[in-house]
């Protein structure tokens, strides 16, 4: 009988052992599958990854282009545009720091809002000097003016946004949402977009969406312009 018993504990090992083999086997054969399932998983996550990062990389190198105003000390040039530089406001965009003239004597406005910039760009590049160069961003904008008339305050030909006046490039944009408004130039026009280069706003590029519909232009955004105006040398 112990003899016996001797041979049935040797039998017993036996399908163990070979069990375990197997299932170390399967755990081999599983891992190496997930290994290469991970390996597959990230190579296509590296190459979606990457398409985004293609499909983005414009953005962001113009988003790692723009500077940021907030992060920039008052007076320091960010950007220019047609050679009219653009300069930073700090990080208070309530905040002035004295009169900003032209050499000759002609007011721009406060520095570095947004209406110096424009009014400084106007002057520079079409020797342009409004009648009535004062009071806020959103007055620059008549909402009483018919279409393509002159706005006799500011000197410049005003268009309504959503009119038949496709916008141009160089033209001054205003936006009369808010207390004060916001204004600035109109620097690139597409098909369906337009984009502004500005002074005392978060970046110093925007786009914004142009749409053409029934004969009619409309420019929308974040915040909506009520229009545009043009000198009639632009």
């Amino acid at each position: 009988m112990r003899k016996s018993r001797r041979y049935y504990r040797r039998r017993n090992k036996t399908p163990l052992l070979a069990i375990l083999i197997i299932v170390f086997a399967l755990a081999v054969v599983t891992g190496s599958k997930i290994a290469s399932g991970n390996a597959l998983d990230h190579s296509q996550t590296d190459s979606s990854y990457g398409a985004q990062t293609a499909d983005h990389s414009s953005e962001a190198a113009d988003t790692a282009r723009l500077t940021r105003q907030a992060d920039v000390a008052a007076g320091m040039k960010i950007d220019e545009y047609k050679g009219v530089a653009v300069y930073s406001n700090g990080a208070d965009y309530m905040s002035s720091h004295g009169l900003s003239y032209s050499k000759d004597g002609y007011y721009y406005g406060y520095k570095w809002q947004c209406v110096e910039f424009v009014k400084r760009f106007y002057y520079e590049i079409y020797h342009h000097e409004m009648p009535d160069g004062a009071g806020n961003a959103k007055y620059f904008f008549n909402p009483m003016l018919a279409q393509g008339k002159l706005n006799e305050q500011r000197g410049l030909v005003q268009y309504v946004n959503g009119g038949n006046e496709k916008p141009r490039e160089g033209d001054l944009l205003v936006f009369n949402e808010g207390s004060y408004g916001h204004v600035a130039i109109i620097c690139g026009v597409a098909d369906e977009w337009i984009e502004v280069i500005q002074q005392n706003s978060e970046v110093p590029r925007e786009k914004y969406s142009l749409v053409y519909k029934d004969g009619t232009y409309t420019i929308s955004g974040d915040r909506d312009p009520a229009g545009w105006l043009r000198a009639s040398s632009s």
